[in-house]
C-alpha cells in the first residue's frame, strides 16, 4: 500500500518561498494521480494543486501562477514549489491521491508571517 510522507515547511515572510515534498512508498506510485491539499485552522481541507500520472498539472486559483507541482517518477517524489507566499496559505499541507485516497500523514505545517 502507498503511504505518502511530507516534508518541508517551516516559517516565510509574506512574498517567500518554500518547497515541499513528498515521498511515497509502493513501487506502483507512478500510475497514480497525487495532490497537494491544504487545511487552515477553523477551515476544510482543501485540494490546492494535483499532477496526473503523466505529469499534466492543475491549481486552485488562488495558488495559479504562484505555485507549481512537479513529480519525479523515478523518486516516487511530488514536489510543490511555492512562491509568493500570503498569510493566507498559512495551513497544514498534505498530499494524498485524489482518484484512490488513503490515510492522511501528518503533514508539514507551512506558516507565512509578517
Amino acid at each position: 500500500q502507498v503511504q505518502f510522507v511530507e516534508s518541508g515547511g517551516g516559517l516565510v515572510q509574506p512574498g517567500g518561498s518554500l518547497r515541499l515534498s513528498c515521498v511515497a512508498s509502493g513501487s506502483i506510485f507512478s500510475i497514480y494521480a497525487v495532490g497537494w491539499y491544504r487545511q487552515a485552522p477553523g477551515k476544510q481541507r482543501e485540494l490546492v494543486a494535483a499532477i496526473t500520472s503523466g505529469g499534466a498539472p492543475t491549481y486552485t486559483l488562488s495558488v495559479k501562477g504562484r505555485f507549481t507541482i512537479s513529480r519525479d517518477n523515478a523518486k516516487n517524489t511530488v514536489s510543490l514549489l511555492m512562491n509568493s507566499l500570503k498569510p493566507e496559505d498559512t495551513a497544514v499541507y498534505s498530499c494524498n491521491s485524489p482518484s484512490d485516497p488513503i490515510d492522511w500523514g501528518q503533514g508539514t505545517q507551512v506558516t507565512v508571517f509578517s
